[in-house]
């Protein structure tokens, strides 16, 4: 009986120590203090650059981290080239002629190898790039937890099937999306933010300034300036996201929301709610308290089923699987 209750106690050890090189597996924010310390300043350094020579791109990098953890974690799917035997999520309607940024990420990957070869995954650079592309723009800093792995596959059908917030998007319809990866409504109007930087193109918002009656009526007609009625006619003309500051990460969103100047559908929709209404007015009179839940709920997301331990691969080039 004694011999085995032991032999028991050895599986059950043996069983949680091989859990916690895989599922169990924890993100940290020093991860990579030894084996990495300067991959910070590697991957901030490109970054910098890159805003420095057009301040839209800050918005391009945080966005492809936000499309990237959305569609099967934050794990780098979002990265992949198709090749004539897979296909992976960047042709997707979400980011099809959208998502862009993915020579810089090459630019940051490259140099991150050139001081840690084959220690940092492209799903860390995505997270840490994030963070240093807000910070460039003047937004809040975060810790941001490290020790994700790449995923070795991708999914087209989750990134074109609804798994991405979409700009036509109910309130309902937000607070759903968000909360089938574990993020609560607090977080999706903190998320929101986001766009106080960046720009949209018009098939984006063009129902929202022809068709929705809450939206300011001036501010709909400049944006039909730029933006014709028909599909099919300056679909990719762009407007930038915040009217007051589009380069500058800020609470003016939240202003422009009680302005009824929301350029997307989706952005006005979280004036419609009790909750996320009150958010809203908060945060526009009140940038700290943005900062500090935008920062919290950044790094909520990037939490959103990390593969960790053994799971997924530390990818050589972050566009292909390693061969």
């Amino acid at each position: 009986m004694a011999a085995s209750t032991t032999n028991a106690f050895a599986l059950i050890a043996c069983t949680l120590c091989f859990m916690s090189g895989t599922s169990l597996a924890r993100l940290t924010p020093n991860f990579y203090s030894k084996t990495c310390p300067q991959v910070f300043e590697a991957v901030g350094s490109v970054v910098r650059v890159a805003v420095s020579r057009e301040r839209r791109m800050g918005a391009s990098l945080l966005r492809l981290h936000f499309h990237d953890c959305f569609v099967k974690g934050c794990d780098a799917s979002i990265l992949l080239d198709d090749t004539p035997t897979f296909r992976g999520e960047k042709t997707a309607a979400p980011n099809n002629n959208s998502a862009r940024g993915f020579d810089v990420i090459d630019m940051i990957k490259s140099n991150v190898e050139r001081v840690c070869p084959g220690v940092v995954s492209c799903a860390d650079i995505l997270a840490i790039t994030a963070l240093e592309s807000v910070v460039a723009l003047g937004g809040p800093t975060w810790e941001v937890k490290l020790g994700r792995r790449d995923s070795k596959t991708a999914s087209f059908a989750a990134a074109n099937g609804g798994a991405i917030p979409s700009p036509q998007s109910s309130l309902t319809n937000l607070i759903n999306t968000f909360r089938a990866v574990g993020l609560s409504a607090h977080d999706m109007v903190a998320l929101s933010g986001a766009h106080t930087i960046g720009q949209s193109r018009c098939t984006s918002f063009r129902a929202h300034i022809y068709n929705d009656s809450n939206i300011d009526p001036l501010f709909a007609i400049l944006r039909q300036s730029n933006c014709p009625r028909s599909p099919g006619s300056g679909d990719n003309n762009l407007a930038p996201l915040d009217i007051s500051t589009p380069t500058r990460f800020d609470n003016h969103y939240y202003k422009n929301l009680i302005m009824h100047q929301g350029l997307l559908h989706s952005d006005q929709q979280l004036l419609s709610g009790g909750f996320t209404g009150s958010l809203v007015e908060r945060y526009s009179v009140n940038p700290m308290s943005f900062r500090v839940d935008f920062a919290a709920a950044m790094v909520n997301m990037g939490d959103i089923r990390p593969l960790t331990g053994a799971n997924g691969e530390i990818r050589k080039n972050c566009r292909v699987v390693n061969s």
